[in-house]
């Protein structure tokens, strides 16, 4: 199929939310310039522009479904995408920076209490966060084995962040009851 030189933006809707190649490929065409504009505004290099402008068109091409031309124009809809793509990718950056390097630290800047100790009932925690609901233990591993944010996970996961927070929330209380913490100390329920 040949790619048209215009389409208006309900046929253009139409055909990415049927995976048309075409049609996206005339999104790409019409609509990177200026979604390139705003992401180097933010980026603030070509290099990390050109990086997050391809993860932007992913999460387009990947959420297509997911846009409501009730809620705002297509281009407001991808645009929005963009920028909270770029500034996704220096939020990131920014963490990794502040990530100690255990290189750089030396035996006499530790302490005993920067030490982890875990206690021997919890070595085996992945097993048993294995037991909880399938809904609730995924929750459990991106948030707190994989450090994903609870926007993040809702984002990945196209679920309500509401829904996010209980399962999790939900899922740490079955935790609790499992290990009843009392005083500091790990006590068998």
């Amino acid at each position: 199929m040949s790619v048209k030189s215009t389409y208006t933006e309900h046929e253009l809707v139409t055909l990415l939310k049927s995976n048309n190649r075409g049609a996206f490929e005339y999104l790409y065409d019409h609509y990177s310039s200026a979604l390139y504009g705003i992401i180097l505004k933010i980026t603030k290099d070509e290099d990390r522009a050109a990086d997050v402008m391809q993860d932007a068109f992913l999460k387009i091409w990947r959420n297509i479904q997911s846009y409501n031309s009730e809620k705002g124009t297509l281009f407001t809809w991808i645009l929005n995408i963009a920028r909270n793509t770029a500034i996704d990718k220096l939020r990131m950056e920014v963490k990794m920076e502040h990530v100690l390097k255990l290189d750089t630290v030396t035996d006499g800047q530790l302490i005993s209490a920067s030490v982890f100790n875990p206690m021997p009932a919890t070595l085996d925690l992945r097993s048993i966060v294995e037991n909880l609901l399938p809904e609730r233990k995924v929750l459990i591993d991106l948030v707190y084995f994989q450090g994903y944010t609870h926007e993040e996970v809702s984002e990945n996961l196209n679920l309500p962040l509401g829904t996010v927070k209980s399962r999790i929330r939900k899922a740490l209380q079955e935790l609790r009851s499992i290990f009843a913490v009392q005083s500091g100390e790990l006590a068998f329920a």
